[in-house]
């Protein structure tokens, strides 16, 4: 059951997920303009690590368009088996960890391999791109409001960072502290 709930919900989830990634790199022109020259190639995401008892995560393969953002080709035969221009593993042996790390601001650990001018397009996106979620939120609630709700979604990402740090201290075992108290 819970591999049918998968195959339903995953699609749609991935779905909104490139929507979101659009819409980060059409807030930007520079990135776009970047992607625009590597039109047609093939991005490859693989969770490496992933656990066992998790399932599989869907295919995670983009394809470049002519206008500089990315088509998810997850539901496409071939999407997995056709050679990626550039493969992106992300280490995801422990997924709710690498997740508080994400919200509080922390990147996961990353191998690529492929395609060097893509890669290095791909890196200055990962270093140089933010979701300006205040400016969003502007658009639907009004300045003022929007403004206090990015105030308080600051005090909860140095909230979430902080509790990631001494997660990842406390899981490593490189708290100088030492170990936590049983």
């Amino acid at each position: 059951m819970l591999e049918s709930l998968r195959a339903l919900a995953a699609p749609a989830v991935l779905q909104r997920l490139t929507l979101l990634i659009n819409h980060v790199l059409a807030s930007e022109t520079a990135a776009t303009h970047r992607l625009r020259g590597h039109a047609g190639r093939r991005l490859a995401v693989r969770l490496g690590d992933w656990p066992e008892l998790l399932p599989d995560p869907p295919p995670l393969v983009f394809a470049i368009t002519p206008a500089g953002l990315l088509d998810w080709l997850g539901a496409e035969p071939d999407a997995v088996t056709a050679p990626a221009d550039l493969q992106v593993r992300i280490d995801a042996r422990n997924p709710a960890l690498a997740l508080l790390q994400g919200l509080g601001g922390q990147r996961p650990r990353i191998e690529v391999s492929g395609d060097a001018a893509l890669a290095a397009d791909v890196s200055w996106l990962f270093e140089n791109l933010r979701w300006d979620l205040e400016d969003d939120l502007a658009r639907v609630v009004g300045d003022v409001p929007a403004r206090e709700i990015a105030r308080v979604a600051g005090w909860i990402g140095a909230a979430l960072r902080e509790a990631a740090t001494r997660l990842a201290r406390w899981t490593g075992g490189s708290d100088p502290a030492g170990p936590p108290p049983r």
